[in-house]
C-alpha cells in the first residue's frame, strides 16, 4: 500500500494549466507547483505577460507562459503543440479558462433581451468549444504517459438554474450562455472520460460562487442560502486539484466535484 504522500506526489509530471493567469488558474498552478508537478501556462498573452513577475515565485519549478487566444481555433492548436514540445509530454491538463459574469465584452453580462449572439458564440468557443479542441491536441500525449489526467473547471450553474434575485440591485448579471457552456462541459466530461479510457481520466470540478469584492447585497444574499454561510475563495479549490491531479483518484473519471459550501444540496 502506497503512503498518502507518494499518491499525491506530482515530482517529475508535467501539467498543462489553460486560463492558468486567472484567479482560479493560478490558485491551480500554485497547487500543481508545490506538489511537484513542472508546469506551463497558457493564457492570453496580455494575461500572461502580466503573471510574469509572479512566476519567480516558484521558484524551483519550470514554469512556461503561452499567449494565445482561444477563440482562435488554429492558434490554440499550436499552442497546445508548443507547450506539449516545451514539456516534453504531459500528464495533467487543467482548463480554467471561460467567460465569466465579469467578462467585459458587449451583449454578454446585461439583461437577457439584449445579450447577443454574438456574446453567446464567442463565450461557447472559450468555454466549452476550446477544452475539446484542447483535449483533441493532448490526448496522445497523456495516454502515453501513464498517468493521464484531464481537468475541467464547470460550475454550480452547469448543474442547477441559476438564482437570479440573487443579483437584483447590484449591476451583476448571469449571462445565459454562462450556465449553458458549464452544463455542456459537464457532457463533455462524461463522453471524453469513456472514450479516453483506460489511460485517461477526465473529472469537472464545479465550484460554486467565489468571493472577489462583489456587491454587499449580492454576498449577503448568498451566504444566506449556502450551509457552510460563505462563499468560496481560490484556496477552497487547491484540495480538489490536488486529489483530482493525482493518484489519489486514481479510480475516479466521469465525476464532477461540486465545491459549493452545500449550495446545491437544498
Amino acid at each position: 500500500m502506497k503512503p498518502l504522500s507518494q499518491l499525491m506526489d506530482l515530482s517529475g509530471r508535467k501539467a498543462l494549466v489553460v486560463g492558468g493567469a486567472g484567479h482560479i488558474g493560478w490558485s491551480t498552478v500554485e497547487t500543481l507547483a508545490e506538489l511537484g508537478a513542472t508546469l506551463s501556462i497558457l493564457d492570453l498573452p496580455s494575461a500572461c505577460e502580466d503573471r510574469a513577475s509572479d512566476l519567480s515565485r516558484l521558484k524551483g519549478h519550470d514554469v512556461a507562459a503561452i499567449g494565445c487566444d482561444l477563440r482562435d481555433e488554429k492558434a490554440t492548436r499550436a499552442a497546445v503543440n508548443k507547450a506539449l514540445d516545451n514539456l516534453g509530454g504531459l500528464e495533467i491538463l487543467v482548463h480554467c479558462a471561460a467567460y465569466t459574469g465579469v467578462t467585459e465584452a458587449n451583449g454578454w453580462a446585461v439583461p437577457f433581451e439584449r445579450q447577443t449572439v454574438e456574446a453567446w458564440d464567442t463565450a461557447l468557443r472559450v468555454n466549452l468549444t476550446s477544452p475539446f479542441m484542447i483535449a483533441q491536441e493532448a490526448r496522445q500525449a497523456l495516454d502515453a504517459s501513464g498517468h493521464g489526467s484531464i481537468i475541467v473547471f464547470a460550475s454550480i450553474y452547469g448543474v442547477i438554474g441559476p438564482e437570479l434575485t440573487l443579483y437584483q440591485g447590484t449591476g451583476m448579471a448571469n449571462p445565459t450562455a454562462y450556465g449553458a457552456s458549464k452544463g455542456g462541459l459537464l457532457q463533455l466530461t462524461r463522453y471524453l472520460a469513456t472514450m479516453l479510457a483506460p489511460g485517461v481520466r477526465v473529472n469537472a470540478i464545479s465550484p460554486g460562487g467565489v468571493w472577489r469584492d462583489q456587491p454587499e447585497a449580492f454576498v449577503e444574499r448568498y451566504v444566506s442560502r449556502t450551509p457552510l454561510q460563505r462563499m468560496a475563495t481560490e484556496e477552497d479549490m487547491k484540495g480538489a486539484v490536488a486529489y483530482l491531479a493525482s493518484d489519489l483518484s486514481a479510480y475516479v473519471t466521469g465525476h464532477n466535484l461540486v465545491v459549493d459550501g452545500g449550495w446545491t444540496t437544498w
